[in-house]
């Protein structure tokens, strides 16, 4: 009889234990939660495993933006903040990219950085990895989602920068084509946005095409030989970064009577054939701005300091949604440093792009 009461005690111990201990673990489970400033609320000290989803690998600039991100956790890595980035990263439409995120949502990574293939379409399933703890942050392309915290260059400033130049360079009056990237892309409407509002001051510039290249070198020169066949009086020519090259590869092939003035970008390979062109027309000049891979690598550094609980300074966050942080563009390259810039790269892949991302210490300088 003794041996059947103790039995029940212990019976009876158990019971109360299972239902005791997820009560505990639930009141528990709050300290991962939001904090209502890019995701995790910071209560541990790592390693945290940051996820990568990136929807569009047919451009070598998205190959550089990897490597930067991994280069930079590699140093996290060592001071045991992080693990492994786990990296998604494939041609997919905003289907295929929602369907990455919740595959990283269901791995139970601590942060997911984005570089997104629309501005609005991500927005649910941002939310579902908000909801879930985790920091979402979105790079070289803005969306508009509250949940999320943008690392990015001003793209609309860094279309600005050229549109000016070109405009200045044809004294404000002139026969201009726009060879476009993506369209609907957010960085693409971002860039076009910016080149309309700087034409609109200048009523002498005329627009005589819009075309998409979709940021693929052998597209835009194709999409340039086309221009030239069917636009005889072209003064002037804005293109986005990852088509200039096949610009001026057609624009060389052609070699009109007066060749248009073209905007160009800050890559090996166009400065490279920059250089070549140059040896046959002295007088020929282009500009490109930096647009850097390293965005992603600026957008793991700020996704660190909010998975340790930092808080962003007050005015920090721009934009419609208070969700953008503007890291800064880079550099250019233009007449005055061309020589410069192209020692830099004289000897590298004609893919790579002059870059820039913000250190440790500047990442930190944005929070309280």
């Amino acid at each position: 009889m003794a041996k059947c009461t103790q039995y029940f005690k212990y019976a009876l111990l158990l019971v109360i234990l299972a239902l005791v201990v997820p009560l505990v673990a639930a009141c528990g489970g709050s300290e991962q939660g939001n904090s209502g400033n890019g995701g995790n609320g910071g209560s541990s000290n790592g390693p945290f495993t940051i996820g990568v989803s990136n929807g569009f690998v047919a451009s070598e600039w998205r190959t550089q933006m990897i490597q930067d991100m991994q280069g930079v956790n590699a140093e996290y890595k060592k001071a045991g903040l992080t693990k492994d980035l786990v990296v998604q990263s494939a041609d997919v439409d905003v289907n295929g990219q929602i369907q990455q995120i919740r595959n990283l949502i269901n791995r139970g990574v601590n942060a997911i950085i984005i570089d997104p293939n629309s501005p609005t379409g991500l927005d649910s399933v941002i939310k579902q990895a908000k909801d879930a703890g985790i920091t979402v942050i979105c790079v070289d392309e803005a969306v508009s989602s509250p949940e999320a915290i943008n690392v990015v260059i001003d793209q609309t400033e860094w279309a600005r920068m050229s549109a000016r130049w070109l405009a200045e360079q044809l004294h404000g009056k002139g026969n201009v084509v726009v060879v476009n990237g993506v369209a609907g892309h957010p960085a693409n409407e971002a860039r076009y946005d910016g080149v309309k509002e700087v034409f609109k001051q200048y009523p002498g510039i005329k627009v005589l095409n819009v075309v998409n290249a979709n940021w693929d070198e052998a597209t835009g020169q194709q999409k340039m030989a086309d221009l030239l066949a069917s636009q005889p009086n072209i003064d002037g020519i804005w293109v986005q970064d990852g088509m200039a090259q096949g610009v001026l590869q057609a624009v060389d092939a052609a070699n009109p009577a007066k060749w248009p003035v073209i905007v160009g970008e800050a890559r090996a390979g166009y400065l490279q054939l920059w250089q070549k062109v140059k040896q046959k027309h002295p007088d020929f000049t282009s500009y490109g701005v930096v647009n850097p891979p390293g965005a992603g690598a600026s957008g793991l550094r700020v996704a660190l300091e909010l998975l340790q609980g930092k808080k962003f300074k007050d005015g920090t966050l721009k934009g419609d949604a208070h969700n953008t942080l503007f890291v800064p563009i880079p550099g250019k390259v233009d007449a005055s440093n061309f020589e410069q810039q192209y020692a830099q790269v004289k000897d590298k892949p004609g893919t790579y792009t002059l870059d820039g991302s913000i250190s440790e210490a500047d990442a930190k300088a944005f929070f309280q």
